[in-house]
């Protein structure tokens, strides 16, 4: 049977029509999910990204004339001055905690990710990281949400974005925990599209498999796009990409049109593999709000200029992230007139962002410019069989979602210390940094500081872990602590 002639035609106007090689081998299913995969994708952008007919800034030449960012600095935050915002710590808790009390406030939670390079074959969401119970990284995150609505007395939604090859897996296990805890409202999950990826040398499609495009997530800049296309009770399995999987059962909602529904006009924006996080922190809300910012970022002072992480900078007037590949050393190296670094701020992917701001960006097309990476990636040779490369042979094509900030009004960078929100889970054990018992150390160190503050007595090196459901914060075990006596003798798990 040979492939629709529509379709082989489409193919053959941008020299695709390989990927039909086999089409005589699959059957009815295989077929209706490539020809699915193919009608999703936009073959007139493919071509025009792989000929460099799309901008790409030169990165490099920007940074050396860009400048330190606007910021609320950590010693003015620690002081309650106003600092570089003019907003002192009170005020902005003050309006924080209203936005809260109000029910105006979301959480975008982004866990597209899968645990390979941790040796675990499942989404990253699932591992067991809690130091005293092996809680996994959703239940913490959740938790926290459900922390965080009864301390305010209303309904914190959490809106969960997944990828095609994590969506099922994360569907089933928070069913089979009932969220958590939190009310069935209280959660909309959404799956993020995907992008193919093509041959670096020719532009050429890849094949994962004989009716199978090679197909990645499409970056966390794909949250915005997701947010409006991505309907509530879209049936069927995630191994489909595009538009026939996004179009939902007719009658569903999608996540901006929840939104608007609930009455949310902020959202608190982190990534899963971060169980650090003070998710709906009042005072980063608050600064957010009292200075009529579109999009908060939060940065950590970067310890040495070469650490990993996308710089926070301004360019002509702008405020912009440089990841740290694209930044020149002797930029990064630059001081300031106290011996610090001059480009400090570095972003670790927590942000604030205004609802109408999010959809003001979904009706520009291309709000979010796409950053090309030469990969390794697997796939399927001409001749049917498998083709595993040892250098990089593709391009993928990815949208990263800070690439909103130069076109947010009066966007602001707030600085927090490290151990107060940034312990990323990416490595495996051995690595220096960033591993599981490197995320474990600091929620412990975390959570005893939180109890020793509140004049609890502690054995020395003894691992104590704090459920977000016993106490949300150290305002919340001050609390606690007032009611009557914590005993901690041994490893202790409160909850």
């Amino acid at each position: 049977m040979p492939a629709p002639a529509e379709l082989a035609d489409r193919l053959a106007r941008h020299g695709q029509e390989h990927v039909l090689r086999f089409w005589d081998e699959l059957s009815d299913d295989q077929r209706q999910r490539l020809a699915g995969q193919l009608d999703a994708i936009d073959l007139d952008e493919i071509a025009a990204l792989y000929a460099g007919d799309v901008d790409q800034p030169d990165w490099e030449a920007a940074a050396r004339r860009a400048e330190p960012p606007r910021a609320m600095r950590l010693a003015d935050r620690q002081s309650g001055q106003g600092g570089g915002l003019g907003v002192t710590r009170e005020e902005a808790e003050k309006r924080g905690k209203a936005a809260l009390d109000a029910g105006k406030v979301g959480v975008l939670l982004v866990a597209g990710g899968q645990g390979s390079r941790l040796g675990f074959e499942k989404p990253k969401g699932m591992y067991p990281i809690g130091p005293v119970s092996a809680a996994t990284l959703l239940q913490i995150h959740l938790e926290k949400a459900v922390a965080l609505a009864e301390r305010h007395g209303v309904g914190v939604p959490v809106y969960l974005m997944t990828s095609p090859v994590t969506h099922d897996d994360t569907v089933e296990f928070l069913a089979e925990h009932d969220r958590f805890g939190l009310a069935e409202d209280d959660l909309f999950i959404f799956r993020q599209g995907t992008m193919p990826a093509v041959d670096k040398e020719t532009g050429k499609l890849l094949l994962a498999d004989k009716g199978e495009l090679f197909l990645s997530p499409d970056g966390h800049g794909g949250t915005v796009a997701a947010l409006a296309t991505y309907k509530s009770g879209t049936s069927g399995k995630s191994g489909t990409s595009g538009k026939s999987e996004m179009a939902g059962r007719p009658g569903g909602e999608n996540a901006v049109e929840h939104m608007k529904r609930r009455g949310i006009e902020c959202l608190y924006y982190l990534q899963v593999d971060n169980p650090l996080i003070p998710i709906g922190d009042k005072e980063l809300i608050g600064y957010h709000l009292a200075t009529d910012s579109e999009l908060t970022s939060v940065a950590v002072a970067k310890e040495t200029p070469d650490e990993k992480l996308g710089n926070f900078v301004m360019l002509d007037g702008k405020l912009c992230v440089i990841e740290y590949s694209d930044f020149p050393a002797e930029v990064a190296a630059q001081t300031d007139e106290g011996g610090g670094l001059r480009f400090w701020a570095g972003s670790i992917a927590v942000h604030v962002f205004g609802v109408a701001f999010l959809e003001r960006m979904l009706a520009l097309k291309d709000a979010l410019p796409f950053h090309i990476a030469k990969k390794k990636v697997p796939h399927l040779g001409a001749d049917g069989e498998p083709v595993d490369p040892s250098e990089p042979n593709a391009l993928k094509f990815e949208r990263f979602i800070f690439d909103l900030l130069p076109q947010a009004e009066n966007p602001i960078v707030v600085e927090y210390a490290e151990e107060e929100i940034f312990a990323p889970l990416k490595n495996a054990p051995g690595a220096p940094k960033d591993t599981a018992e490197y995320v474990q150390r600091f929620l412990v160190n975390q959570h005893r500081g939180w109890l020793q503050a509140a004049g609890v007595e502690l054995p020395a090196d003894t691992p104590v872990e704090i459920s977000p459901l016993w106490a949300l914060d150290a305002e919340g075990v001050l609390e606690r602590a007032a009611r009557g006596p914590i005993a901690v003798d041994g490893p202790t798990y409160l909850r």
